[in-house]
């Protein structure tokens, strides 16, 4: 089942630990591609220092701004894009970054995209699926888009560790550098 608009229409914190397990799917030149969310990360609104919205709505962070359940695709450090799930009400920016996946199906496409490496990043996961700023403002409530997450595995709370966001410059402060708003499956989901 894929994942409906009201599912991201709730609060980032619950939609990005609720994410993990889910199934991101992408048909790439006829090719299903499948991989298990295995990490996330949430951004919270203009006050959030660490999320792009700190700006106000942009060209950039237009999409955060949209409607629940659309993609938000950015360029970052000059050669990785980076997928994220628009979340809460229409005009407020929030949004969840897929930080990982664990690959399912296509596998082997995906590894050949990968040059053989693992699709434990941000960047990493959009390289071995093809995920470019094409799919930026996609719905990813249908499967029309090319892009979709539907429903996966339920992870209990004690395969879940949470954390601080990855990546962030100590310059943000606090609370926004320790915020406790990454969410990572401790194990591989399928073994």
């Amino acid at each position: 089942m894929i994942f409906p608009r009201k599912f991201y229409n709730r609060p980032t914190l619950t939609v990005a630990r609720e994410l993990l397990g889910a199934r991101l799917v992408r048909i790439l030149d006829g090719v299903k591609l499948v991989g298990l969310i295995s990490e996330t990360e949430a951004y919270i609104g203009e006050k959030d220092l660490a999320c792009h919205a700190k700006a106000g709505r942009t060209i950039r962070t237009d999409p955060m701004y949209g409607a629940p359940g659309q993609a938000y695709v950015y360029f970052t450090y000059g050669h990785h894009w980076m997928l994220n799930a628009v979340t809460e009400e229409e005009g407020f920016p929030a949004a969840v970054l897929i930080r990982a996946i664990q690959p399912l199906e296509g596998v082997e496409v995906m590894m050949e995209r990968r040059g053989g490496r693992d699709t434990l990043g941000p960047g990493k996961l959009t390289q071995a699926m093809g995920i470019t700023k094409s799919e930026n403002y996609a719905n990813l409530t249908e499967a029309g888009s090319g892009v979709w997450i539907e429903a996966g595995f339920k992870i209990p709370e004690k395969s879940v560790t949470i954390g601080a966001r990855v990546g962030l410059n100590r310059a943000i402060g606090e609370p926004w550098f320790s915020n406790p708003w990454r969410f990572l499956v401790k194990d591989k989901i399928l073994k």
